[in-house]
């Protein structure tokens, strides 16, 4: 405990030593330590004091940084700190993608000030590599995207009814993926904007490109609050947001039985298994065959393979006819004294995020169930062989 306390002392020495009066208490402190006594009420009015002056520090360079002119093109490379060039040289560097280096060798912040300086350039190439690929939107749409009660509807609302492609970019953002990866901004953008008007293709109640992002935002909120995002690694939670944002793509919104029965092309095709799940995958994939949409271009062929057959088995566990095996396979893992394969760990979570709702705020929960029923009821008209013209009324107003 004094091993720690005398970090944290240490810690404030170096932040704050032109403070004479200060460093002059802090002295005092730590040889009070050394010789074994500790008067706690002076210890806890010193850190007390520290974090008024860490707090005005704050609070009076982020207002002056903030002040200055918004456009980093306008930056000279002399008024950058050393310390702050070094750190974003290392953190955004391409050379990321190929080898990521030891963590000895990142530089650190011996000074709040620049760490602030830091996090305001970052927030700086965040939002104009945003604008630069037509990606605005209200700054606060985003400030519940950590937490369980997110409210996917009122994202959507807020994005100009592009749910998707905001949240999509925000995360890989988030965990820089795009940086690591070196996904090309433009290419990702395009093929977001294609998902989501595969989503929208057939115009589902439920299974469209809202749900798709509700399902991302869960998968990301599992992966943040269980922290298994530390034992995973990047390229399993590129994995884990891919696989989420397609794993319902171009859906019928008819069941897989019913694709079965009609023996719909797709059933065919897929010889009635997972049929619907494989047809995600593979048409997600087809996008990607296009220059212009391929996000995974910089990948090496192992990781894209790894990627690839992460992704083909997290989406297949989508099948609400797989759920029971996938609970009994999970169980009997936790009896086992062996590690716990990754590949069931991240399907497991990619299937609860998709079947979540009705584990969300009341609000959210029922609307999702009063979709998902609208949509069994256009299926059962399918099934009674109603005509188009009636099918289409219904749609268009609800009330008949």
């Amino acid at each position: 405990m004094l091993n720690l306390l005398c970090v944290v002392c240490f810690l404030l020495l170096d932040l704050h030593d032109a403070k004479h009066h200060s460093h002059i208490q802090y002295t005092g402190v730590l040889e009070q330590m050394d010789r074994g006594v500790v008067d706690l009420q002076e210890l806890r009015r010193n850190l007390e004091l520290a974090a008024a002056m860490l707090d005005a520090v704050y609070t009076d360079e982020t207002r002056r940084l903030l002040d200055t002119e918004d456009e980093l093109s306008d930056l000279q490379a002399e008024s950058v700190p050393s310390e702050v060039r070094d750190w974003l040289a290392c953190t955004f560097s391409r050379k990321m993608g190929v080898a990521k280096r030891r963590p000895e060798e990142k530089p650190r912040f011996r000074s709040i000030v620049h760490a602030v300086q830091a996090g305001i350039f970052v927030e700086r190439m965040y939002r104009r590599t945003s604008n630069m690929a037509g990606l605005t939107y209200p700054p606060t749409a985003l400030t519940e995207v950590d937490q369980w009660s997110f409210d996917v509807f009122s994202f959507h609302e807020a994005t100009g009814d592009h749910a998707l492609k905001f949240l999509v970019y925000d995360l890989l953002t988030r965990y820089d993926l795009i940086n690591r990866f070196r996904i090309p901004v433009q290419a990702l953008v395009q093929f977001v904007e294609a998902l989501e008007n595969g989503y929208s293709k057939h115009r589902n109640p439920y299974h469209n490109l809202i749900h798709a992002a509700d399902v991302t935002q869960t998968a990301h909120f599992l992966m943040l609050h269980t922290g298994l995002m530390h034992w995973l690694s990047e390229l399993e939670i590129l994995a884990m947001v891919f696989a989420a944002a397609i794993h319902d793509f171009e859906h019928t919104g008819t069941t897989n039985n019913f694709h079965i029965h009609t023996r719909s092309e797709v059933a065919i095709l897929y010889n009635d298994r997972s049929v619907l799940e494989n047809h995600h995958v593979s048409a997600a994939y087809r996008l990607m065959a296009e220059e212009d949409m391929n996000i995974l271009v910089n990948l090496n062929k192992d990781d894209w393979r790894e990627l690839r057959s992460l992704v083909i088995e997290m989406v297949m566990s989508t099948d609400m006819s797989c759920h029971f095996q996938q609970i009994k396979t999970m169980r009997n893992a936790l009896t086992q004294t062996h590690g716990i394969d990754k590949v069931k760990v991240l399907s497991l979570m990619l299937h609860a995020a998709d079947i979540s709702h009705p584990a969300k705020a009341w609000p959210l929960h029922y609307r999702w169930t009063h979709s998902l029923m609208e949509e069994f009821f256009r299926q059962v008209l399918c099934c009674s062989g109603i005509h188009e013209a009636v099918f289409r009324a219904f749609s268009e107003n609800p009330k008949i």
